[in-house]
């Protein structure tokens, strides 16, 4: 099982993104090359590619860091899995990356978002540790607004 940072875009990342993004959602749109590259290049973001023995590209995280006035903040994004590589450990895998690379930073703690849906990957996040915190997520889409 492999985890690797993404430091560089492949026209293999690309791919895996355009095959994992839908899998994630109905209505993103994989990312572009210049989107990879930004992400790859930031030092705000870090988003880590699973492979598996083939070295096939089978999942993806990402951990955001952001500054506001009450510190810096970690958030974990768009944890995929590809269908076939599901109940394998790579979403655990993934996730401790984020973790990881959290705690080296110096990161207190870690928030994630995850649809009541997904029930495995909310058993997974609760299993590592995480604990459900009771607040209201809201969105404004700007395209209706």
């Amino acid at each position: 099982m492999t985890v690797e940072l993404m430091t560089h875009i492949t026209p293999e990342i690309i791919e895996a993104f355009e095959r994992l993004i839908p899998q994630l959602s109905s209505h993103a749109l994989p990312p572009t090359e210049s989107a990879l590259t930004e992400m790859a290049e930031s030092p705000d973001v870090m988003v880590f590619l699973a492979r598996s023995e083939g070295a096939v590209i089978v999942g993806s995280a990402t951990l955001a860091i952001t500054q506001s006035p009450t510190g810096r903040h970690a958030w974990i994004e768009d944890v995929i899995v590809d269908g076939a590589a599901r109940g394998q450990g790579w979403g655990r895998a993934l996730t401790e990356a984020c973790l990881n690379s959290a705690r080296e930073l110096g990161l207190t703690e870690v928030n994630l978002t995850s649809r009541p849906a997904r029930v495995a990957g909310n058993a997974m996040y609760r299993a590592i540790g995480f604990k459900q915190r009771e607040t209201n997520v809201y969105r404004y889409d700007l395209r209706e607004g």
